[in-house]
């Protein structure tokens, strides 16, 4: 069993790798070519590279250092998460990032299309799912997935998307006084884009309510979601009407890309459970929130 999770995280790991190549992919061949600006830290990180190439007249070329400037911001939110998210996710989350980091590196800036709406949508499209891919895979892109989560953990109204949406008010404010007003405008097209795409891959905002009615002892079962995944565990003992035997029903509320793993574990100790998948409830209280 060891051994499959270490193969299922390696083929996650592999898979938001290539989501990362998506992402820089839609960003050195679409956005920055059109001279758009993300969001996040990432577009902070795009205005701090025009502002380093106009007021030190620096020529970068065919290379787009935003990369670097991102991956170098991102060190000490990495160590600050590596108390508040776990080890695995930080594991993850450096993986993306470095790999981001490279490919933004590697692929050079080429105009693909002329048009600027066209780029924005193209490029919203491919960089955001290559974002939702990596969500999806339990990793994260770093920047302000990070930081909102954080944040969210600190104080429970907050949430990723409203600190996302403060960053990009206050980003945008400010491109606005230091760049064309259309470049502003097609950046904020292109976010919207971006953030359906991504959330349209990404599964993290559908809640999901599971009911697990076995007959097997659970013991070992419920340390391993607690383990696993991080998640509570309500539990009953009931009774058959039919048969009249003893059985167990166990209630877990999660996220929806962890029921793969949820199915994992319990047909692990049961592979005859009857499991019951309700998509879509809404949550009030303590719910941990992931990325």
């Amino acid at each position: 069993m060891e051994k499959r999770v270490w193969l299922d995280e390696g083929k996650k790991t592999l898979v938001s790798i290539l989501g990362a190549f998506l992402y820089a992919a839609g960003i050195n061949l679409f956005v920055v070519p059109s001279g758009l600006y993300t969001g996040g830290v990432m577009g902070i990180c795009q205005v701090i590279r025009t502002l380093l190439a106009k007021l030190l007249h620096i020529e970068f070329q065919t290379v787009d250092i935003a990369g670097v400037i991102y991956y170098l911001i991102n060190l000490p939110i990495f160590v600050v998460a590596f108390q508040k998210l776990g080890r695995k996710f930080l594991t993850k989350t450096v993986v993306a990032v470095t790999a981001m980091t490279v490919f933004l590196s590697l692929i050079p800036i080429t105009v693909i299309v002329e048009d600027t709406m066209a780029a924005c949508v193209v490029g919203g499209i491919i960089s955001g799912a290559g974002t939702g891919i990596i969500l999806r895979m339990g990793s994260s892109g770093g920047g302000m997935d990070v930081i909102g989560v954080l944040l969210t953990r600190w104080k429970q109204d907050f949430s990723v998307g409203k600190v996302g949406l403060i960053v990009n008010l206050a980003l945008y404010g400010a491109c606005i006084f230091l760049f064309d007003i259309d470049i502003v405008v097609y950046s904020v097209i292109y976010a919207s884009v971006y953030s359906v795409a991504m959330d349209r891959v990404h599964t993290q905002n559908i809640n999901v309510e599971v009911h697990v009615i076995t007959k097997a002892d659970t013991t070992s079962l419920e340390q391993e979601v607690f383990q696993e995944l991080g998640r509570g565990v309500t539990k009953w003992s009931v009774l058959g009407a039919y048969t009249y035997e003893r059985s167990h029903i166990l209630y877990i509320m999660l996220s929806k890309y962890e029921v793969g793993r949820l199915k994992t574990i319990i047909h692990k100790y049961d592979p005859h459970a009857f499991i019951v998948f309700n998509e879509g409830v809404s949550v009030d209280g303590h719910f941990l929130k992931k990325l």
